[in-house]
């Protein structure tokens, strides 16, 4: 296994730059593993794909602001920092841009646009360097974050966001993502309480989706990629009822890749079967030939190339089966990434 097998070539006017709307007009790609069949709908339509007693898992992680603007304290250069994860009080890892301008000590003087003449002020200060361009940045008031940061969007994305919202599940409630769990974005109000009117359970986990989302991998051996620990949480409530649901024989189908992680995670540590709550890091990388465990069918976008997102798939779905699909998705000119389509694996 090599990561150049999870490459393939796309179209840049396939790279979604907006969100359709309303957001579950989007389409769905469903694909069918036991026969190999491909099919063609509406997002709206994917009601017609659940049973009653099916267990629908979602990540409710909300984005936080985490793209930081600012100015070097010594001579004025423009800083951008990227908010990975909190450490402790006031520390956080970050990106730096430009990284190789910023080293330890660098301070760097964050502001917002100032808006009735008021204007919010931090000091950053870079305290610790570590491996892949993180670095270790203290703030002078992580109270005022929210205020100066704002909403980051993926690289590939070109057109600014009018709505900060569009970039957030509309059931996301607990910050702590510096991404937003993609898949989530397709469900409306009015989808999620037509999916409960069926009998399908929604149940939420937490997972705050961070650098591996949006990193790829560059190791030519994917064994060797160093995956980025996320934080987690499954409550007690939550992992009875998937417990449940599996003793019993009924589906459990996961929105998106982090929603697999972390509840693969916890089945790998379950002792006697049982499903146990879970707090903590995630750090499960999945790869082709991983045995699932607890997921019987996945929602999910289209993923970058080389991207550990790609793996987890291909390891869901088989890599023929995956590289037909994305061969028909390019040919059928679906909208890739984070504001593009979706699909369903069955």
């Amino acid at each position: 296994m090599k990561t150049s097998d999870f490459d393939y070539s796309l179209p840049t006017e396939l790279i979604a730059q907006t969100a359709i709307e309303p957001r579950d007009e989007s389409r769905l790609m469903v694909l069918n593993r036991s026969d190999g069949s491909i099919e063609h709908r509406k997002f709206l339509e994917i009601v017609d794909y659940l049973r009653t007693g099916d267990v629908l898992v979602f990540n409710d992680s909300r984005v936080i602001p985490a793209r930081l603007r600012g100015r070097k304290v010594d001579s004025g250069g423009r800083v951008e920092i990227l908010l990975l994860r909190r450490l402790n009080t006031s520390f956080w890892e970050a990106l730096v841009k430009p990284g190789k301008r910023v080293n330890i000590g660098t301070r760097v003087e964050v502001t917002n646009d100032s808006v009735g003449g008021r204007q919010t002020k931090i000091l950053a200060e870079v305290t610790e360097m570590k491996q892949d361009g993180i670095k270790i940045i203290r703030f002078s008031d992580e109270t005022l974050l929210p205020r100066v940061g704002e909403i980051p969007l993926p690289p590939y994305i070109h057109v600014p966001l009018t709505d900060p919202e569009r970039y957030q599940a509309v059931y996301a409630a607990v910050a702590g993502s510096v991404a937003a769990p993609t898949a989530g974005l397709h469900f409306t109000s009015q989808l999620l309480n037509r999916i409960e009117q069926k009998g399908v359970h929604c149940q939420f986990v937490t997972l705050h989706v961070g650098l591996d989302t949006f990193r790829p991998v560059r190791e030519d051996n994917p064994l060797k990629h160093p995956i980025y620990k996320e934080y987690g949480v499954i409550t007690q409530e939550v992992s009875s009822q998937l417990y449940q649901a599996k003793t019993e024989g009924r589906r459990i189908i996961c929105v998106g890749t982090t929603t697999v992680r972390i509840i693969e995670q916890v089945a790998q540590n379950a002792k006697a079967s049982v499903l146990e709550p879970f707090e903590g890091w995630v750090s499960l990388f999945i790869l082709p030939g991983y045995q699932f465990r607890m997921v019987d069918a996945l929602i999910t976008n289209f993923h970058l190339p080389k991207s550990t997102l790609l793996m987890l798939v291909t390891a869901f779905a088989g890599r023929d089966f995956i590289s037909q699909t994305y061969g028909e998705a390019i040919a059928q000119k679906y909208r890739f990434y984070s504001f593009g389509d979706a699909m369903l694996i069955i």
